[in-house]
């Protein structure tokens, strides 16, 4: 499957300009409807020399801090004011916010004169003890029994007074220190995250409007990256615990980093209707998207809050010497090597190739002799004859024209534009690389990452909002 996808996704360019039809007919070459050539591009434009073709799966993320306090809100106290925003930087000690003290302050005047009425009771009631105690020693035999009951039910009422003393105390005890720390303040140096009331948007920096916390300050200091994968996209074993990856900025696709990925939160999804094609043909299903995290190497250039691609680590930034070809291009690999080429004279050829070192993460194999980076190939599909016209691509289109039967190998169908082979296609006529069939899944939004016969780069063709009913999208 991925063999046929990295040779479609050199046909990628055309689909901007045919609106959303996908198709093998390319007729703004020049060609009559009823001709049939045969479109190559060059080894340098397919290849880029080795810097990458841009089929890695991307997941959309943020960055946030490895170190997070948050902040609960009282449920007995009503917030007075706040006093931070979102993306506000705090130190230690900064106040956060302050809860309305006007109740406690009513409650512990009340409280005081509860304490107040139990200390004179305690007082008169240690009175009448001790006179009981005079009275039984000038009492008769007979009436010492009576009174030595009746101060047995003293002390015992003087004890549940002292307890109730006791409580009261402690409750005026916590009505000062709501009165004394009415105000809250920051334990720790950051930017605040989140702040969940009526007046203040949550979850600025994360996407995840998962987190209660009243207010949520994210330590300076280490940064990670927070991802999500779609179910579907996890069966690929792309993105495992342990496994590398290359964040890669969205604004500037020449700014990396590297890291590892740390943990995969299986007992955290987030669940959501997405338009997923079935065999059954139901339409709509139910799709699940995990959160992972990601350590980093290094986090020069990286902005708190900032978001970012992830995508696996397979060799795709090593500079590679000489002539490295997708293995997808070359035929009878095992006896006689050979790729469909132009002859130099617009007729189409069996290039014999030598192979060198294969590359299996890339699948790509070293080209040592029988091609140079000015040869145009195409790629391999039922109907290839040595002799057929040829024609220079000049919109990173390959194969033929006009294929006996009015179609390919099963891969694109000429009359509706559907993909076939697990592909899917958005409604821009965007063609989706990953392996089941499913779109990118991010945290936010999900990104198709099209690897162009132009440029070799990676470049994204469309965002969405993750979770979304475009996740694994099939349309017509």
């Amino acid at each position: 499957m991925k063999k046929k996808v990295i040779a479609i996704v050199c046909a990628v360019a055309v689909l901007a300009a045919a609106g959303g039809g996908v198709t093998w007919h390319f007729l703004g070459n020049g060609t009559k409807e009823d001709d049939n050539v045969v479109y190559v591009n060059t080894v340098k434009a397919l290849t880029n020399l080795g810097t990458g073709n841009g089929m890695e799966n991307r997941y959309a993320g943020v960055v946030e801090s490895e170190n997070t306090w948050k902040v609960e809100k009282n449920s007995e106290k009503k917030v007075k004011e706040v006093y931070v925003e979102v993306g506000q930087e705090v130190q230690v000690g900064t106040p956060l916010f302050s809860y309305d003290t006007e109740k406690f302050q009513s409650d512990l005047e009340q409280a005081q004169l509860d304490l107040e009425r139990i200390n004179n009771e305690l007082s008169s009631m240690n009175t009448n003890i001790n006179q009981l105690y005079k009275d039984k020693k000038q009492a008769s035999k007979d009436q010492q029994a009576s009174i030595t009951l009746e101060i047995q039910e003293a002390e015992l009422d003087l004890k549940k007074k002292e307890y109730e003393g006791k409580s009261k105390q402690a409750e005026i005890d916590k009505l000062n220190d709501n009165i004394t720390n009415a105000t809250v303040i920051s334990e720790i140096a950051g930017v605040v995250k989140s702040i969940n009331n009526d007046d203040s948007s949550a979850g600025a920096y994360s996407g995840d409007n998962s987190d209660n916390s009243f207010l949520t300050v994210l330590a300076t200091g280490d940064f990670r990256v927070k991802g999500q994968i779609n179910e579907q996209n996890m069966s690929d074993g792309s993105i495992t615990e342990g496994s590398q990856v290359i964040v890669h900025s969205r604004v500037d696709e020449n700014q990396t980093w590297t890291g590892t990925v740390t943990k995969i939160d299986r007992e955290n999804a987030r669940t959501g209707s997405n338009n997923v094609y079935s065999s059954s043909g139901d339409g709509m299903t139910q799709s699940s998207n995990y959160p992972f995290y990601v350590q980093l190497d290094g986090t020069n250039g990286l902005m708190l809050g900032q978001h970012v691609y992830v995508e696996p680590d397979v060799g795709q930034q090593e500079v590679k010497t000489g002539i490295w070809l997708s293995d997808s291009f070359i035929n009878d690999v095992d006896s006689n090597p050979y790729v469909w080429a132009d002859n130099g004279k617009g007729k189409l050829e069996k290039r014999s190739v030598t192979l060198g070192t294969h590359d299996e993460n890339m699948m790509e194999y070293q080209i040592t002799d029988g091609l140079a980076e000015d040869d145009a190939i195409t790629f391999p599909e039922d109907g290839l004859e040595e002799g057929m016209k040829t024609v220079v691509s000049t919109d990173g289109s390959l194969g033929q024209s006009n294929p006996a039967g009015g179609e390919d190998d099963g891969m694109l169908d000429n009359d509706d534009g559907m993909v076939d082979d697990g592909m899917t296609q958005d409604e821009n006529g965007m063609v989706d690389n990953t392996m089941d069939g499913a779109e990118y899944s991010g945290e936010e939004d999900t990104t198709n990452v099209i690897g162009g016969a132009d440029n070799g780069k990676a470049e994204p063709a469309d965002t969405q909002e993750a979770g979304s009913a475009d996740d694994g999208e099939v349309q017509p």
